[in-house]
Parts: structure tokens; sequence; C-alpha cells
């Protein structure tokens, strides 16, 4: 039978489309080992579920190696270069690029908040442009930082919480067993007067 084309929209139903996300991701982890394995590729990949929790591949080597030789294949690395560069210049031009920088950093603002507009040129866009790239990485990995700490917290939270429970049931159950047994012996009738005929003489 012919599967039928799917919608590319959100999965109402919570059920469905946690299992949908769980096929999904197995499926694309597979697909990114196979094209490793076939065409000697170094695949990174990271997938983020809805409920915050991580997963990551890095097919050769570690994760953080792949990251940090993407930070330096991009655009985003010129601009912490260029840093480096600056420290070897004299200390006259370190201040005229470091007010050039400012310049640059107040037109940005002023033209992202919508005071200046039209007023960059086109060299000055595109600096701008890699600060906001670097700012957003940095934005970016705090967050993740402060998220996995978060989840941390909640993880050792349950697990108190967990203890506490278990306590808790285990102190109802010894009363209940104590109730049922005291209820048992008050059940049970034990005469403890001898009967008089035998007695008698």
């Amino acid at each position: 039978m012919a599967r039928g084309k799917v919608q590319m929209k959100r999965i109402e139903n919570p059920v469905h489309r946690q299992v949908t996300f769980c096929k999904r991701r197995a499926g694309l982890l597979k697909k990114a080992k196979e094209l490793s394995v076939l065409c000697d590729a170094e695949i990174g990949l990271f997938i983020f579920s809805a409920h915050g929790k991580h997963y990551e591949l890095a097919t050769k080597g570690s994760m953080q190696g792949l990251i940090e030789r993407y930070l330096k294949s991009t655009k985003g690395v010129e601009v912490a270069e260029e840093a480096k560069d600056t420290q070897a210049l004299d200390p006259k031009e370190e201040i005229n690029m470091l007010k050039n920088e400012i310049d640059v950093l107040q037109k940005g603002l002023s033209y992202m908040y919508g005071g200046g507009a039209g007023t960059m040129t086109l060299d000055e866009l595109h600096s701008l442009e890699k600060y906001l790239e670097i700012w957003m990485y940095q934005i970016r990995s705090a967050k993740m930082d402060i998220m996995f700490q978060e989840i941390q917290l909640l993880k050792n939270k349950e697990g108190i919480l967990e203890a506490a429970n278990k306590y808790l049931q285990d102190k109802i159950d010894e009363q209940y067993t104590v109730t049922n047994m005291t209820q048992n012996l008050t059940d049970f009738q034990c005469p403890l007067t001898v009967q008089n005929e035998i007695f008698q003489f």
C-alpha cells in the first residue's frame, strides 16, 4: 500500500508528535552516520526536543572539535582575528581602530533602533553583522548553559521528591499494617473467665 504525502505542519496530538519525533530523529541520526561512512565526511548534528532534551552526534572526533572547525571556517572568527592583529599595532593606531569600532557600533545601535536609517555604509553593515553573529553565538551558549543548569536542578529536585515520596509511602504502609494487626487482635475473642459448672461440687 502506498504511503500518502505527509503535510508539513505541526502535529497537534502530543503523543503522535512525540512518536514522530523519536522515529525521525533515529532516521536522521542513521542517515548522518551512513553519510559519514560512505563519503568519509565529518558530521556534527544537534537536535533539541520540544521538552529541551538535547541529542548530538559527532561522527569523527568530538563535537567541540567540530564546532571550533566550523567557527574557523565562518566569518564570525574574522573579528576575533582582527582583534589579535590590533594587539601588534602601535598604541595610536590601536586607539584609532577602537574609535572606529565604537563609531560603527554606535551607528549600528542607532540603525537598529530606527534612528539613523540609511546612514551606514556597506562595510559598516558587514562589520556590524559580524559583531551580531558573535554576540548571538555568545548569547546562545550562555542560554544553553543556564538551561542545562536548570535541568540539572530540576532533576535533583525530582530525586529529592521521589525519595520523600518513598519515605512517606513506607510510613503509610507501616501504619496500615499496625492498625490491621491491632484490629485483628481486638476482633479475636478469647474468654478470660472459667465456666462455673466445671468447679461445682
